[in-house]
């Protein structure tokens, strides 16, 4: 079945989601199941030259074109009073990408980039028509760009219930939209040939660690350090550390493999190499361990708005993890109590059968699905479409 605009051509779907790769990678997730619904459909991407977007999205084989950032200042400053004359002219390079590439609809994501491609959108007018909103919530409070699209977006999705967005109209939760390689992974079938790919052994339990795409310090530290009492109890170790880290364990003659790494570039095969990972609790993070069904121990960051101990409660809730602060995870609470997780098999289980029951595989199907929904179904003679009320 091939989507088609209004003027029979395929249709035009923008995803704006740049900057960290907590908004970058459901923006590509979505895109790809856009083109795995239909081929024919174009997807742009819309970022900024600051954000990781510029090497991720041209690695995930999908057009890129850039607008100048507004970062909204935490603080009142000189920035602040600059913000309307940078967001009118971002808003403005954001129309003329919509111009340019005909966009049918926009897919938001949240981020410095969404809010220029909100306001472009609603402004913008194709044939007599505005360009119509999907916006995804991938936090468990979302965030201003959000907020505001969220007024007068045609649909809104939602990671969780209870983000903050539904005081501005209906939302549906989905989930995080995840890739298609993790949408799609049989941990236990890929095991042998994940571990073979990083030499791991074959049949000793594997501790996965990583903190993020920069690495964490108290995770690096911590699991390091504890490599003698891991090593000891015939526990193997994948451990990212960031590109910026370094790490020394210092393992037992006879131990099973440590291996430390800059940054894992696959991700899929780093998660069904492990029985169990300790990793933060971004997102992003929680909907791959969730949707993979590894068990997990999150340590939200220790600063900020606590929005990763909100991101990881519900799936640890679910019996799918366990959620440690920042200041408990030292060596000694590693060398005591993941030995004795990895031990009880029975208890694994159980914890990744509830990790996997919280985890949504088809998020990004159903965002892909809701925008072209929105898409066809936005007339050019002023009805509303069908979804979400105005």
């Amino acid at each position: 079945m091939t989507a088609e605009n209004q003027t029979g051509a395929a249709l035009s779907v923008v995803v704006a989601g740049g900057g960290t790769a907590g908004h970058i990678e459901p923006a590509m997730a979505v895109a790809d199941a856009l083109h795995r619904i239909d081929p024919t459909i174009r997807v742009t991407a819309l970022g900024t030259a600051r954000g990781l977007e510029t090497t991720i999205v041209p690695d995930r084989g999908h057009d890129l074109r850039l607008i100048p950032p507004v970062p909204l200042p935490r603080k009142v400053g000189t920035d602040l009073f600059t913000v309307p004359t940078r967001l009118v002219s971002s808003v403005r390079s954001a129309a003329t990408v919509l111009r340019e590439v005909r966009a049918d609809v926009v897919i938001g994501f949240g981020g410095y980039v969404s809010l220029p491609a909100y306001l472009a959108a609603r402004a913008h007018l194709r044939g007599g028509r505005r360009i119509p909103v999907v916006i995804h919530e991938a936090n468990a409070s979302a965030g201003i760009a959000n907020k505001v699209g969220a007024r007068f977006a045609d649909r809104v999705l939602a990671a969780v219930a209870g983000s903050g967005l539904e005081a501005r109209g209906s939302v549906d939760v989905v989930g995080i939209p995840v890739r298609g390689s993790l949408a799609a992974l049989d941990r236990a079938a890929t095991r042998s040939q994940a571990r073979n790919y990083f030499g791991l052994s074959a049949e000793a339990p594997t501790l996965l660690v990583f903190g993020g795409s920069q690495g964490a310090r108290t995770l690096n530290e911590s699991v390091a350090g504890a490599a003698e009492a891991l090593g000891t109890a015939g526990i193997g170790v994948l451990h990212a550390h960031g590109p910026k880290n370094t790490v020394s364990p210092d393992s037992p003659a006879g131990a099973p493999p440590y291996v430390a790494v800059g940054y894992l570039n696959r991700m899929d095969l780093a998660y069904a190499a492990a029985d169990l990972v300790i990793c933060r609790a971004g997102a992003m993070t929680v909907a791959e361990v969730s949707a993979s069904g590894l068990p997990a121990v999150y340590v939200p960051l220790p600063h900020g708005n606590g929005e990763q101990r909100l991101n990881a409660r519900p799936v640890v809730e679910a019996g799918g993890g366990l959620l440690i602060d920042d200041a408990e995870l030292t060596t000694d609470w590693v060398a005591e109590n993941v030995p004795a997780l990895l031990a009880d098999r029975s208890a694994l289980q159980r914890m990744s059968t509830a990790a996997a029951a919280f985890g949504h595989r088809d998020a990004a199907t159903a965002v892909a699905r809701a925008a072209i929904e929105v898409a066809e179904g936005h007339r050019p003679d002023g009805r509303r479409p069908r979804g979400r009320s105005r």
